[in-house]
């Protein structure tokens, strides 16, 4: 595959999953007034006609179930048809499924992994093959503050995203030698529909009544959460770093509980460090281990 890096008048090109609404609708304008160009895939695209409308060319409008994996390829193979190549790759689609852990049935808890874990596992698998050839892009991976930790009510959603962290570590290793890039962005508390339309509940146990009331009590006290325009700006500013990192965190909430938990992380391991030692003593292999 022979490519050429765009010129400073053709723009970057992004691919941006979960564009209709939200962070994704946010980081779409905010890559168009750029002067970029964008393939923005949705699961639903009629929230953006009126961007169609107003960018001509320089957007390409997909629709795209991420969770299905020939799907993701045909979109991605769509955009970089149309555009001539792809420079940053914006895994942003995610769902999210509240309840306690034992109240999750099987379905809905693949559901939750099938959209923000499998389906940036698809779409980087679709794009890698043409950011390797390019030897360029940049790959953010969406994640959360619910990977900052597990809390209640949130663990399969914390668990996708601790997740794709996971792998999107692992990603950034593997693709390094090709030159391209990947960022896991954390960001807090934004006003992006996650809660309303993207959001599924599970069947209360009548066990966690208590538990569900104390956090009733909680989150009466009101949250205030931002404008996905302020993420926006921040990757606009990490797209544009030379050498971007690993991971970013949005938001004073994300900054603060990241510190926070890994500090305690780092308390409780260095309260358990004698008992962590003791369980290691290398030793020659066992007669008969691995037969």
């Amino acid at each position: 595959m022979t490519t050429t890096a765009p010129t400073p008048s053709a723009g970057r090109v992004w691919f941006i999953t979960g564009a209709s609404r939200g962070l994704g609708r946010a980081f779409a304008e905010a890559a168009l007034a750029a002067g970029d160009r964008v393939a923005a895939a949705a699961r639903t695209t009629g929230p953006l006609e009126p961007l169609a409308g107003e960018w001509g060319d320089r957007l390409l409008v997909l629709p795209l179930d991420v969770t299905d994996r020939a799907a993701v390829h045909t979109a991605v193979d769509r955009a970089a048809a149309h555009f001539g190549r792809l420079d940053i790759v914006v895994n942003n689609a995610g769902n999210m499924a509240m309840g306690m852990v034992e109240e999750f049935t099987e379905e809905l808890a693949r559901a939750q992994m099938e959209t923000n874990f499998f389906g940036a596992l698809w779409v980087g698998q679709a794009v890698l093959p043409r950011l390797r050839a390019q030897g360029s892009g940049h790959i953010l991976q969406i994640s959360s503050i619910g990977a900052l930790g597990g809390f209640p009510s949130t663990g399969l959603y914390s668990a996708s995203k601790f997740a794709l962290e996971g792998l999107s570590e692992a990603l950034a290793a593997e693709a390094a030698a090709f030159g391209v890039k990947v960022t896991i962005v954390e960001p807090g508390g934004y006003w992006t529909g996650l809660y309303t339309k993207g959001l599924t509940m599970t069947e209360p146990l009548e066990a966690y009544a208590g538990l569900r009331e104390r956090l009733a009590e909680q989150f009466a006290e009101g949250s205030v959460d931002s404008l996905p325009e302020l993420a926006a700006e921040a990757v606009m500013k990490l797209v544009a770093a030379d050498e971007p990192p690993l991971r970013l965190l949005l938001g004073s909430m994300a900054y603060d509980l990241a510190f926070e938990s890994s500090r305690q992380r780092m308390d409780t391991w260095a309260a358990w460090e004698e008992t962590s030692r003791a369980a290691e003593r290398a030793v020659p292999a066992p007669e008969g281990y691995g037969a």
